[in-house]
């Protein structure tokens, strides 16, 4: 009974992806229009009435704008300053003089790693997004091997670490260890950021004639100092880092102290932190520069808003359900939540919306699956957080903002970044598998 859904299911998914491909590579149609149009699609083809085609639509966008909106604009206006005033040129300067040119991906891959445990990968890509792109032009890197590299090192411990809310909810909901999970989560991170990178450059590579970039950019005449450009980078990182470091006690009174940290350290406030930092370093043309981040934001919104829209009709699919569902897909052992999260992940968008469904599905299964002890839970969680990382596409609000923020083409996103994130999970998963025959009682 559940074969034939979950063929419909995954040809509703195909279908709304080879669209999207078709008419932003092929016939240049604006990507907001061709995911509309692929919600469209694949809900017909899905079986959903109109009423609820529009309905999912609507609400779609309406959740991922709500929550990325403010992130969105607030992010486009500290780059655009940081572009203007100087800074992110002058931190490209410092960064290559120190590495060279030819480390330069493998750089912003280990400061996505450290950068990406406290903060979102959205919000960190945003923040980094200017100092990337300085960087690619400085160095001669292609721009696309240079994003993909930051978007990975960030993504690994997004999925694998708490406290990001997918995994940390799914620890909850499984009753796994938080600190083990963290511990673990981090190391397998490495592998799997490492992995992200060097298909990275592996697959930028044979890109690099479409996806070039300005090599030589003659040096600024003046700007501020390294100090001085840092600041509005560092500050938002370390205020949101701070807030999750306490957000991590529990059974504390919060404290007027621990409150303002808390609000301080919200993304949109620091960031709104960091744009009054940067514009101490902005002499003239504020007025025009805030028009055009504003104008800026709202391309990208549209994006995102009707990635989220497409994702919401995949997720009428209920992918995972169906998989669960299946008893000879329930002996795979770890391999099971793997799949039903990687399934989940690919077919509605979000990595942490996919590990809370698939935590919810896999809890009652752990016994089934022989991972119904204290360190089998540990590895149940871990497959899960491997699995969400498998496949960021075009219904990921991540993959819009890095493809907007690098003006990097559809196509090549998916021929690099998305496949990329099938090597990270492939990576992660040998590593949950070492892991669990390393663990007693798994």
């Amino acid at each position: 009974m559940t074969t034939i859904p979950l063929l419909q299911s995954l040809s509703g998914l195909l279908a709304g992806v080879a669209l999207i491909v078709l008419l932003t590579a092929r016939f240049r149609v604006h990507a907001f229009f061709a995911l509309l149009l692929a919600a469209v699609l694949t809900g017909c083809i899905l079986g959903l009435p109109a009423a609820d085609i529009l309905a999912s639509i609507k609400s779609g966008m309406g959740n991922i704008i709500g929550s990325l909106g403010l992130l969105i604009v607030l992010g486009t206006t500290l780059g655009l300053i940081l572009e203007h005033s100087g800074s992110t040129a002058v931190l490209a300067n410092y960064v290559l003089q120190r590495i060279g040119t030819g480390k330069a991906a493998l750089t912003m891959n280990m400061i996505g790693y450290l950068v990406g445990m406290p903060i979102f990968c959205d919000s960190g890509f945003i923040v980094l997004s200017g100092l990337n792109k300085a960087l690619a032009q400085r160095s001669g890197v292609s721009l696309m091997i240079m994003a993909s590299s930051l978007a990975t090192g960030l993504y690994a411990v997004h999925c694998l670490m708490p406290p990001h809310p997918g995994i940390t909810a799914a620890t909850v909901t499984i009753h796994a260890e938080t600190g083990k999970v963290m511990l673990y989560g981090l190391l397998i991170a490495i592998p799997a950021a490492a992995g992200g990178y060097a298909w990275s450059v592996f697959a930028g590579k044979r890109l690099a004639a479409h996806v070039s970039t300005e090599s030589a950019v003659a040096p600024i005449a003046a700007g501020p100092s390294v100090g001085m450009s840092v600041l509005p980078v560092a500050v938002p990182i370390l205020l949101i880092a701070t807030r999750s470091l306490f957000s991590l006690e529990t059974g504390v009174a919060p404290s007027f102290g621990l409150k303002t940290v808390a609000l301080l350290g919200t993304p949109e406030v620091a960031l709104s932190v960091g744009i009054l930092l940067a514009l101490t370093q902005l002499k003239d043309k504020v007025s025009a520069l805030l028009q055009e981040s504003a104008e800026k934001a709202a391309g990208i919104l549209v994006i995102i808003g009707a990635g989220g829209a497409f994702g919401a009709i995949l997720a009428k699919a209920d992918i995972g359900s169906h998989i669960a569902q299946n008893q000879a897909v329930a002996a795979m052992g770890l391999l099971l939540p793997f799949l039903v999260t990687a399934l989940l992940k690919t077919a509605q968008g979000s990595s942490t919306v996919a590990i809370i469904a698939a935590a919810a599905i896999m809890q009652p299964l752990l016994p089934m699956i022989g991972l119904d002890s204290g360190n089998g839970h540990i590895i149940c969680v871990l497959a899960m957080g491997a699995g969400s990382m498998m496949i960021s596409h075009t219904n990921d609000a991540y993959f819009w903002v890095i493809s907007r923020f690098s003006g990097l083409e559809v196509k090549d996103m998916l021929r690099v970044y998305s496949t990329s994130t099938i090597v990270m999970a492939l990576v992660s998963l040998a590593g949950v598998y070492v892991l669990s025959r390393c663990l007693p009682g798994v």
